[in-house]
């Protein structure tokens, strides 16, 4: 047998959409660069960084795909269904295998973000489709009816707000009364863990069937140990500088780095610096209900204490 794929870093240089496209039928002033899928030993993650420039659009379709978005910088409309919003930095989105959406950014300003596909998108010039179009519609319609999603609206689906988590010390805090206080509970509330705080943006309690997404603040001196998943893991760096060990291979990583973990890569991360540091996850196929994670010290502590006996 080969030996298996092991983890792959790089990082994400945006000069990649500094010019736009020619338009087609279906899009305008869209570009796509994938920077994590079958060529990095994915299975089930396709991690692309898209920009949509002023004026841009992208013409109403579905996918035979599972989609999120995490908008980085920038502005654009984001047709679901029949309802357009106006999303912004810090927003996310999802849109099921069969969802209708589209694209469209009538700001003057560049919009860029983060799309998560799977399973994985199937490359141009496939002998299969994965997409199918609708014809192109008018961008000033949708711009009528655009709305700001009502965030906390129990109606409201596939859209979402976060920006991350500030220090734990004062993201935990709480300070207004016990009653009348905002409702708050596993989908709104973020988990802390040994510095870490996680916030769960999509997942299954989001629509999700296929992915996660979440992002990810450490404290000084916060860590995750040496473990490993039975799924796929992306990482992208947004701020701050960490530690990370990956299979063996020591890293430090700066805002804009990415990182991808397949099944069974062994990685850990340490903040050691001075700052915070903040980044954006992703995970495919969705976690089991148990059993997640396995941490390797845990297995050698009781390996030792078989051979003891």
């Amino acid at each position: 047998m080969g030996e298996r794929v092991k983890h792959v870093v790089g990082h994400l240089d945006w000069s990649f959409a500094d010019t736009p496209p020619a338009p087609t039928a279906t899009a305008s002033g869209l570009v796509r660069q994938r920077f994590i899928g079958w060529p990095e030993g994915a299975v089930h993650t396709d991690l692309s960084a898209i920009v949509l420039h002023p004026g841009g659009w992208l013409a109403p379709h579905v996918h035979s795909y599972e989609e999120a978005l995490y908008i980085l910088e920038g502005e654009m409309l984001f047709l679901i269904g029949e309802r357009v919003f106006r999303v912004t930095s810090g927003d996310y989105t999802l849109m099921p295998t069969g969802m209708r959406h589209g694209l469209a950014n009538t700001g003057s300003v560049p919009a860029r973000f983060i799309s998560l596909n799977s399973p994985q998108k199937q490359d141009p010039g496939s002998d299969r489709t994965d997409t199918y179009f609708e014809a192109p519609q008018e961008v000033a319609a949708w711009e009528a009816i655009a709305e700001r999603p009502a965030f906390g609206d129990p109606t409201l689906r596939y859209v979402g707000h976060y920006e991350g988590t500030g220090p734990q010390l004062e993201a935990l805090a709480v300070r207004d009364p016990a009653r009348g206080r905002a409702p708050a509970g596993a989908d709104t509330a973020i988990l802390a863990y040994s510095g870490i705080s996680v916030k769960m943006l999509v997942d299954r309690t989001f629509g999700a069937d296929h992915t996660t997404m979440f992002t990810v603040d450490y404290e000084i001196g916060g860590s995750a140990q040496q473990h490993d998943h039975p799924f796929e893991e992306a990482y992208l760096f947004l701020a701050g500088e960490v530690e990370g060990e990956m299979d063996g291979q020591t890293y430090t990583f700066r805002p804009g780095d990415w990182a991808f973990a397949p099944v069974g890569s062994v990685h850990g991360f340490y903040n050691t610096g001075s700052e915070r540091v903040r980044w954006l996850e992703t995970q495919a196929p969705q976690p089991p209900a148990r059993n997640s994670y396995r941490w390797v010290a845990s297995w050698e502590k009781y390996a030792e204490r078989l051979k003891a006996r």
